[in-house]
């Protein structure tokens, strides 16, 4: 296998490039487009040049260099920021303190194709509302410096006031290319829903019919918010709007209504909700065999499910069952049941059961599906802000989403527990609370990733005043209280189950968007023999000087270029004694990743390296000389820095 150079790349431009060359090869040459090979290969699918310049869309002032910033790669890189989340050495779930747009560059490599629902609160644009100043030169360094990890003064969020000539061309040039990239992360069956409201509903739906494609519109929601204004008309109502990625491979959803659950269940018993009599499904047939029964029952037989009720030795039992034996029946079953479909003779299915993670066994009959309809009633802003303000005491965040809001969307198009949920403009983190919820409500185990920029509280508000600088700071603080309910109910309710057997992830892990650990690249345009000597030396070692500072932070970099998620298992390998190696894998990826940063590997640690087909190795450069280099590259793939 090759010795490779791991360094940044950019993906978006060198994946595009080679769909074109793919598609087509002769305009394409030295790795550039040739315009006029491409326009005879394109022929008739070109318009007529003789006519003016004229065709249907959306346009304003600064549409073609959001275009370019979609493209350009970004500078950035993420830290983990150990100590603020919970659960951080077993968590799957993300929250990414950082500028959404240099955020969503740095993801793509990782997560593209990934991502099954994205649901966004972008600024509503009011002439009231901050929008991201986008710096078109310098984005990441524009955010560093008004977000003080740099010095220097930078342009802070703006209000986009009515007054301004391009009101609306400011808030589409932010909008454009954050929807372009999420669109790519999205999988071919994924969708996004778009929070917005009567100021850019219009732009927006043409803006999406653009990056989406009309055909792949899905529905314009209407909420009735409870929001409102008066003018010729009282205004309460908000809009959704959602485009599917793929809308032939976006399915219908599907139906999870109480018809067609049984409200037959076991129970785990707690002192709100005694119960003492066990129902089981009517018509279904199968047995178990094990040695609890015998103390439970009194019988030495199989004890019978059948039509719904308990047999043993012919002969049928009380439903008056002790709560000791419905439990014990519960964990049998699930022990063989769980998710599982029963066959009959005949091969036909004939119903699935669920345990779900509050002790309730149910079972479902064929789903049909789910048309939910395009107005949403019941679920007002106000239920929004008394959610958080109980949760903290005080009025921390205005106008937040209810998260029962986001938690309905969620519940139509993620039925799968490995699901991953996105939300880039992440506010007060609604969205982390409705997937936390919903989890616990049915048992699944989806996961969030959240973005938000810490964007400066006012110093008026109680939010400032009780500690929160930042919107960031609320947010990763709600995930926490959320879980701390949920931890809390669960206990009162399962006061016998332990941490283990509470299966889903009640935790959540922070990054934090900071610049590269690579040198930036500085051309040269002089005349001098000696500078550009002492550039190439200078970049000899390519990474900052302050890398070994946060080591973890640049491990998270060879990550992420590597294309591994934020949320891989990483583990250590201790066989190899010399070295600190750490092993990462994930669900993405069937090979593994290799990752050593120390200063020298040792002769021991190359020669029993161990690499299977698809696995790859990265160390520094500097670690290894020409031979070592030779023997690895034997051995599997091998990248150095």
């Amino acid at each position: 296998m090759p010795h490779q150079r791991l360094k940044p790349e950019n993906f978006l431009d060198e994946e595009r490039l080679v769909a074109l060359k793919n598609i087509i090869p002769e305009a394409c040459a030295d790795n550039k487009i040739n315009w006029s090979t491409l326009k005879d290969a394109l022929g008739g699918e070109l318009e007529d040049e003789e006519k003016p310049d004229e065709h249907f869309g959306l346009f304003w002032p600064g549409k073609r260099e959001a275009r370019k910033l979609a493209s350009r790669p970004s500078k950035g890189t993420l830290i983990p920021v150990k100590g603020e989340g919970i659960k951080e050495e077993t968590t799957r779930n993300i929250f990414i303190e950082g500028e959404n747009l240099e955020v969503l560059k740095i993801l793509r490599k990782s997560y593209t194709g990934r991502i099954k629902m994205i649901y966004i609160d972008p600024p509503y644009n009011t002439g009231n509302d901050f929008v991201y100043d986008d710096d078109f030169t310098e984005p990441l360094n524009d955010y560093l410096k008004r977000t003080g990890q740099i010095d220097g003064e930078g342009r802070p969020l703006t209000t986009n006031k009515k007054a301004d000539g391009r009101f609306h061309s400011k808030w589409l040039s932010m909008m454009y290319p954050r929807l372009r990239l999420a669109r790519e992360l999205l999988r071919d069956d994924g969708v996004i829903f778009v929070s917005i409201d009567d100021n850019e509903v219009h732009h927006l739906r043409m803006m999406m019919n653009e990056v989406f494609g009309e055909e792949n519109f899905v529905a314009e929601l209407v909420w009735k918010s409870g929001r409102t204004s008066a003018s010729h008309f009282t205004n309460e109502h908000e809009y959704i709007i959602s485009f599917a990625k793929f809308k032939d491979f976006f399915p219908l959803f599907n139906f999870r209504g109480d018809e067609n659950i049984s409200d037959r269940t076991i129970k785990r018993p707690s002192a709100k909700n005694p119960i003492s009599i066990i129902n089981f499904p009517k018509g279904i047939d199968f047995e178990v065999e094990d040695k609890i029964f015998p103390k439970q029952f009194g019988e030495s037989e199989p004890v019978k499910i059948l039509k719904g009720k308990l047999e043993a030795k012919d002969r049928k039992l009380s439903n008056d069952v002790t709560i000791e034996a419905a439990w014990a029946m519960k964990d049998m079953i699930e022990s063989w049941l769980n998710g599982e479909e029963m066959i009959d003779q005949k091969g036909q299915k004939v119903v699935r059961f669920f345990f779900k993670n509050n002790g309730i066994l149910q079972y479902e009959k064929e789903k049909g599906t789910f048309h939910p309809k395009t107005i949403i009633e019941g679920i007002t802003t106000k239920a929004g802000t008394k959610q958080i303000n109980i949760l903290f005491g005080f009025n921390c965040f205005d106008f937040p989403k209810p998260s029962r809001l986001i938690g309905k969307i969620i519940e139509y198009v993620c039925d799968n527990e490995n699901d991953l949920i996105l939300d880039f403009f992440a506010g007060s983190a609604t969205t982390a609370h409705a997937v936390l919820d919903l989890n616990r409500e049915d048992g699944g185990n989806r996961k969030f990733i959240l973005v938000q920029m810490p964007e400066a509280t006012d110093e008026k508000s109680e939010a400032f005043k009780a500690g929160y600088k930042n919107i960031a700071e609320i947010g990763k603080e709600r995930i926490r209280r959320v879980i701390k309910k949920i931890e809390s109910e669960r206990k009162e309710e399962l006061p016998g189950l332990s941490d283990e057997t509470r299966e889903q992830d009640l935790g959540f892990k922070v990054f934090k968007l900071t610049s590269s650990y690579y040198k930036p690249w500085e051309n040269y345009h002089g005349e001098s023999i000696e500078k550009v000597q002492e550039l190439f030396e200078e970049y000899q070692v390519p990474l900052v000087d302050k890398w070994k500072e946060v080591e973890d932070g640049l491990f998270t970099e060879i990550l992420l270029l590597e294309g591994f998620p934020l949320n891989s298992i990483v583990t250590g390998i201790s066989e190899y004694t010399k070295n600190q190696i750490r092993q990462v894998k994930c669900s993405f990826h069937e090979n593994r990743l290799l990752v050593c940063l120390d200063y020298k590997l040792a002769s021991e640690t190359i020669q029993s390296l161990e690499l299977a087909d698809g696995d790859t190795f990265v160390c520094l450069d500097t670690a290894i000389d020409d031979q070592a280099k030779s023997r690895l590259a034997d051995k599997g793939m091998i990248k150095t820095i």
